[in-house]
């Protein structure tokens, strides 16, 4: 994308139209989404201003094994959930996710929409791990595809 101007004021963030996202494996992480990089033409890594409704998850508990991502609690409260733990998150909260990081989502239990900066890098390639799910998702030039732990097999190294 071919940004305008590199700047976006208050009132041009909120007048961004929100994009809906269901998560292709989570039909109850439903988050709105006014994209910050895209709109000033930023491509290698990725910015967001996300508003998640009450009872709505951020996304489906996941890691990734090549992006890494943050996230800075602008306003509400919720549950996120690192590794095997919970915690509860509220306004100025930051979360930091490097590669191969413990497994993370966010829930929003409260009536006030839980809304975040969020933002990371975009590898040309990445794998995505989904724990409670057992799936894998493979993320090549912006083609995915997933499969289920059970049908991933080691290569046996060539020997010739």
């Amino acid at each position: 994308m071919t940004a305008s101007k590199p700047l976006l004021t208050a009132k041009e963030i909120e007048q961004l139209a929100e994009k809906e996202h269901i998560h292709q494996h989570n039909d109850n992480a439903i988050r709105m989404t006014r994209s910050l990089s895209d709109a000033t033409g930023i491509n290698s890594f990725g910015v967001h201003m996300v508003r998640v409704n009450q009872g709505r998850e951020s996304t489906e508990f996941h890691r990734h094994q090549q992006d890494e991502e943050f996230i800075y609690i602008l306003s509400g409260k919720g549950v996120a959930t690192i590794g095997g733990a919970q915690f509860h998150i509220s306004k100025g909260d930051f979360m930091g996710f490097s590669k191969n990081s413990q497994a993370h989502s966010m829930f929003n239990p409260n009536s006030e929409d839980l809304v975040y900066l969020m933002g990371g890098s975009r590898s040309d390639i990445d794998i995505c791990d989904y724990p409670r799910l057992q799936r894998r998702q493979f993320r090549v030039n912006g083609s995915r595809e997933f499969t289920h732990w059970d049908n991933l097999k080691p290569v046996q190294p060539d020997i010739s």
